[in-house]
């Protein structure tokens, strides 16, 4: 998990980047910034696949389909919940993930 580049853990929110330090450290542990950022990369990405296979595992009906205007509305509304998913509960789902990677490593 310390393979993790902290530009891709800012992508979410890129003015957090300046304020991150350059390696995990004792000191990272205790920066809101990195631990906002990790948590908003590992939920979006958790709850993003989780919609996306959900979808797909869907059949479409015959009769009540709407084309390719709900495929668009339908990803729009899978980015809006990842999205309030990542922000309520991301942070029980990635807290493990987070202490192991700000764990001084010697």
């Amino acid at each position: 998990m310390n393979s993790i580049n902290l530009q891709s853990l800012a992508a979410a929110n890129p003015t957090t980047l300046a304020k991150m330090p350059t390696a995990p450290s004792a000191n990272a542990a205790d920066n809101p910034a990195l631990r906002k950022a990790f948590d908003q990369f590992v939920g979006q990405t958790f709850y993003g696949q989780m919609l996306q296979s959900m979808r797909k595992s869907q059949s479409k009906s015959a009769y009540f389909n709407g084309g390719r205007a709900e495929e668009v509305f339908t990803q729009q509304l899978d980015t809006a919940l990842t999205k309030k998913l990542s922000e309520t509960s991301a942070s029980k789902l990635s807290g493990p993930m987070y202490n192991l990677f700000t764990q001084q490593r010697k």
